[in-house]
């Protein structure tokens, strides 16, 4: 987790190591969200981001590095512990850096 142009960004980044367990990252029918429950807010992903869109179409490949960007207007902080949810994934305990 990023922290990024002057705070008006959160960037989730990952690394795919088994394209088959990153399916469900990509799949179109689940919205990646961002939960900080310090700033009390759930971020999703702009929908007008073409980059956005076009990112969540491509299959991962094995070793390959992706992620999305959450337009957040300065409310989650660095340091703050955030989770980000696709579908059924969950991750936890992420520190914005």
């Amino acid at each position: 987790m990023k922290w990024g142009e002057s705070g008006e960004v959160i960037r989730f980044s990952y690394r795919v190591l088994d394209a088959d367990k990153a399916k469900i990252l990509n799949d179109k029918k689940f919205e990646p969200s961002l939960i900080d429950p310090q700033a009390g807010v759930k971020l999703v992903v702009p929908s007008m981001e073409t980059w956005a869109s076009c990112a969540r179409a491509r299959r991962p490949k094995t070793a390959s590095r992706t992620g999305w960007s959450f337009q957040q207007g300065r409310l989650v902080k660095r340091g703050d512990h955030v989770a980000v949810v696709i579908g059924a994934f969950h991750a936890d305990g992420l520190v914005v850096d």
